[in-house]
């Protein structure tokens, strides 16, 4: 028989989680640390704001895998609904019982039954297992109806679902809920208020590069620098789309498949299709502005290593 392995602890202090997801490959700001850390031990949603390519949904895949739990994600968009968000019936599965019962009548405590129940992510959460309670990550909130707030409200107040037909479903223990937002829309006050709340921006320079370094460590260290650095110039640009951290790590990955060592401005203009994602932007870095912030960057590195 196989022992069980024991079940990974939830960090007792800040740097014990900062060093735990850092082990997994997710390098936390100071902040972000404090926020998350404060709403794993009081049991409070983390609710994380910030541009796209941040990092924000990573957060909660990357403490699933620390924690060893399940991570159920609800992928929010317009029109999500209760049906799809929390739970529906199986009217298919209670057609058969009606015709199976013939000309006996079956009472609604024996149609709303737990086993014609279909779970969906949010009262899926409800439910822990031997890890203990999953990690419900709810995605990209501002892409939902705001009446879907609402219904929210509930299951972050009292961890629990009201199914009218059924009764009350509530958590034995909370789930650790990450809820996210690229702000394309101001989420309500009364939602927020339920949960701590952070501000997720892009990393600095030196936690850019310890990210790149964990996430593509083909990359020499020069290489590496000359991207972080690029990609940096590129969000003080004013452009439409910023890249994220993923686009930088996607272009550290292309640049090293394509052999370089350091960026020119030919193999710049040939990959930006990598980093940025609108034509607009695309025609306005290629060409003279690239080759500008190139010579920039390599005045910046020469100088400092001088110095």
């Amino acid at each position: 028989m196989v022992p069980d392995r024991p079940k990974p602890e939830t960090p007792k202090t800040v740097s014990s989680l900062t060093e735990d997801m850092a082990g997994q490959d997710y390098i936390l700001s100071d902040g972000l640390a404090v926020s998350l850390f404060l709403a794993l031990r009081r049991q409070r949603p983390l609710f994380l704001e910030g541009e796209a390519g941040v990092g924000k949904t990573e957060v909660a895949k990357t403490l699933a895998a620390l924690l060893g739990r399940r991570l159920i994600r609800l992928q929010c968009y317009e029109g999500l609904d209760i049906a799809a968000a929390a739970y529906e019936w199986n009217y298919a599965r209670q057609m058969i019982e009606i015709q199976s019962a013939g000309q006996g009548r079956l009472s609604s405590a024996e149609l709303f039954t737990a086993e014609n129940l279909i779970e969906r992510p949010l009262l899926e959460a409800l439910r822990a297992d031997e890890a203990g309670a999953p990690v419900l990550l709810i995605d990209e909130l501002d892409r939902a109806d705001e009446a879907f707030e609402a219904y929210l409200l509930e299951i972050l107040s009292d961890w629990q679902v009201t199914i009218p037909e059924f009764g009350t479903v509530a958590a034995a223990t909370p789930p650790i809920v990450i809820i996210t937002s690229n702000r394309t829309r101001e989420i309500h006050d009364a939602l927020k208020r339920r949960c701590f709340y952070h501000w997720v921006d892009y990393p600095s320079l030196e936690d850019e590069l310890a990210i790149l370094k964990r996430r593509a460590p083909e990359a020499p260290a020069d290489l590496s620098e000359h991207v972080v650095r690029f990609v940096h110039k590129l969000r003080d640009a004013n452009l439409f789309k910023a890249p994220g951290v993923a686009e930088t790590i996607d272009w550290a990955q292309a640049l090293v498949e394509l052999d370089c060592v350091a960026i020119d401005p030919a193999q710049a203009d040939s990959t930006m299709g990598v980093l940025l994602k609108y034509q607009d932007d695309i025609a306005r870095i290629t060409g003279s502005e690239a080759a500008r912030m190139l010579t920039e960057i390599q005045a910046e590195m020469s100088g400092y290593r001088t110095g």
